[in-house]
């Protein structure tokens, strides 16, 4: 449906960009797909039109990242995932290889699987961020408990969205509320955690 119209790729600065990956403008006018900066893009990964990644953000290889993905920073997708149209991505979270990824991750949380689920929060990452360690762990604390009230604690999605609204202090757990309020393709998938009850 391109008709020629002038659509941007724009990337920032200090990117890596391997072989191989094709990255797609829009194909309409004034639309661009946009790249922040200190991403990393490994060989044959595809970004669809009207794609935006934020900074610090790494695609591994062969991942597929379908039109109108929004991708936060430092989120990690491993390799052979396939990501559908407009879902949102939040910073910090990981996505296991091979995985499909049909609705909205939420930040800070580990995403594996086909259909996916959320197996747990991303605690590798948050500990060489230095995010568990802010404000003597409060920070990563109050993150765990919001995690207990989303995933095992047997509330409905609207229940759980509920409960962190008053947790808002901490930013972290403000972005994650903020995240899941304002999810526009379905929430972040829920199941239960393999070897925890709910």
């Amino acid at each position: 449906k391109y008709d020629g119209s002038m659509s941007l790729v724009e990337i920032g600065d200090a990117n890596a960009i391997s072989e191989c990956v094709t990255i797609n403008r829009p194909t309409k006018i004034g639309e661009d797909t946009r790249l922040g900066n200190h991403n990393l893009i490994m060989a044959y990964a595809h970004v669809a039109h009207n794609c935006e990644l934020a900074d610090r953000v790494i695609i591994a290889n062969s991942v597929a990242l379908a039109g109108h993905v929004s991708i936060e920073s430092h989120a990690r997708i491993s390799g052979l995932v396939g990501v559908h149209q407009f879902v949102h991505i939040g910073r910090y979270a990981m996505i296991g290889g091979m995985s499909r990824i049909e609705r909205d991750v939420p930040p800070y949380t580990m995403v594996e699987g086909n259909p996916s689920r959320v197996r747990g929060l991303n605690q590798v990452l948050l500990s060489r961020s230095g995010i568990a360690k802010e404000e003597d762990g409060k920070v990563y604390s109050g993150l765990k408990e919001a995690f207990r009230i989303l995933y095992r604690a047997g509330l409905t999605l609207e229940e759980a969205i509920s409960k962190l609204e008053g947790m808002t202090a901490n930013d972290r757990v403000r972005h994650l509320y903020e995240f899941l309020r304002d999810s526009t393709r379905e929430k972040g998938r829920r199941g239960p955690v393999p070897g925890k009850k709910r």
